[in-house]
């Protein structure tokens, strides 16, 4: 067990993949929110009136990863200095040399048990670097945590379950990326990892509601990651002891065969590309999940169109509809559902690097189940950098309902931290703190 450090300020980290090609970079830019396959990042608790969140984050003007952990203070309306989980330092790299890890795929992902305590599962990358599981050693407390475990988990998806414990879906590379689960009483003592999903390699994103734990995820042709495509769902009711159609039909894991009855859509045969986004329930607790498709990997305008497209479960069918376009493959948003009103958050406008990662922040909505959407309010503009991967906190309170960062794709740069309410007024976190706790500012919008 360890006090853990504070940090004096909320900075998000910065990376490029180092894939460019005529219109820059695969990603790159401001990734503490990053990726899409770190679920959840945020979690607002009812009982202590804070959002406690995760991010990866640096030191001003550095390049070296920090796993973070905060809250936003619901009452007071403020933030204390954020604390430094866990520093990444230097660990293997690729090859064979040792470097300091700036690599956001490491980011953390949170939960919070019935107990209130706090869990930060930390990502590691494959073989090459580990991933942590810590526990804060009081509730809803983000001074002290205890480091539980060290192992192979990448892309941590971490479900509590209450009365039943951890649900975990995660990722290891096998060669390629397959989808594992395992779960665990009391986060401490953990069954052995089983496979979920081996069609040649996956990426996921997954929900929770009451005991059902829910999944989507793409498949990799041959396992090239740049050929993500199709569109596939499973859940299950008893903590991953069996795995279901949406119709509740059985599914034989793992999967292994691309047209499995977990297809929901064949885009292989369409010639699109599959990038996940988010997932979400509607009122009846049928899924709903957000992607984006697109027509190749490459920044630039040979992957348009790239379209914002829900996949909704209306209980008789799979219901597809389009939201509106993009610019690049990784902006990144979430869905929410709430009195018959679905919202998506995400930089779906053009940003000031206009082919890079992000763009500039909007609210959309639809009040008929996802059929047709409105752009409702520009959440930013004129901004210095683009905005990338809009996360919804489990639980999301109104007044911190999406949170987020920027910096510019093209070169390295500053990264702050924003969020937004759910009218689509928007704060940022403090760069620089003097003291133990700072109220953010209000840098878009008017609302009092």
């Amino acid at each position: 067990m360890a006090i853990m450090s504070r940090d004096n300020g909320y900075r998000g980290i910065w990376f490029t993949l180092g894939q460019f090609g005529e219109y820059g970079d695969k990603y790159s830019g401001g990734l503490g929110t990053y990726t899409a396959k770190h679920v959840p990042l945020a979690v607002h608790s009812h009982e202590a009136e804070k959002t406690f969140f995760v991010y990866g984050g640096a030191k001003a003007s550095e390049r070296h990863l920090l796993a973070m952990v905060s809250c936003f203070d619901h009452k007071t309306g403020q933030v204390p200095r954020p604390v430094i989980v866990h520093d990444k330092g230097l660990a293997p790299n690729w090859g064979n040399t040792t470097a300091i890890v700036n690599d956001p795929h490491d980011n953390p992902s949170i939960c919070i048990d019935e107990f209130g305590h706090i869990w930060v599962f930390v990502s590691g990358r494959g073989k090459v670097r580990p991933g942590y599981k810590y526990r804060s050693v009081r509730p809803y407390d983000i001074d002290e945590f205890e480091l539980i475990a060290e192992e192979e988990i990448t892309y941590p998806q971490p479900w509590w379950i209450p009365g039943k414990g951890f649900l975990h879906l995660f990722t290891k590379y096998t060669g390629v990326r397959e989808l594992y689960w395992n779960k665990s009483a009391d986060g401490r003592q953990w069954t052995e990892d089983r496979k979920l999903a081996g069609m040649g390699g996956h990426y996921q994103s997954s929900r929770q509601l009451g005991e059902k734990v829910v999944t989507a995820f793409n498949m990799h042709i041959d396992g090239v990651p740049d050929t993500r495509t199709n569109l596939y769902f499973a859940q299950t009711v008893d903590m991953g002891d069996t795995w279901q159609t949406i119709s509740g039909e059985p599914l034989e894991t793992p999967m292994v065969d691309r047209h499995c009855d977990a297809l929901v859509r064949d885009y292989e045969a369409e010639g699109r590309m599959v990038y996940m986004k988010d997932i979400n329930f509607d009122e009846d607790g049928n899924p709903i999940i957000l992607v984006i498709t697109s027509a190749g990997f490459p920044a630039g305008p040979k992957g348009n169109p790239r379209v914002w497209t829900i996949a909704h479960w209306t209980g008789k069918e799979w219901a597809f509809h389009e939201v509106t376009h993009t610019t690049h493959n990784y902006d990144m948003g979430s869905l929410y559902v709430e009195n018959g009103v679905w919202r998506i958050i995400a930089p779906t406008e053009p940003g000031p690097q206009y082919h890079g990662c992000g763009g500039e922040m909007a609210m959309w909505l639809s009040q008929d189940e996802g059929r047709s959407w409105e752009k409702v309010r520009a959440l930013t503009s004129d901004s210095p950098r683009n905005h990338a991967y809009a996360r919804r906190p489990v639980n999301a309170h109104p007044d911190f309902y999406a949170f987020w960062a920027d910096g510019n794709p093209d070169a390295f740069s500053e990264s702050h931290l924003y969020y937004c309410n759910r009218a689509g007024d928007v704060w940022e976190l403090p760069y620089e703190m003097e003291g133990e706790f700072a109220t953010p500012i209000r840098v878009h919008g008017t609302q009092s």
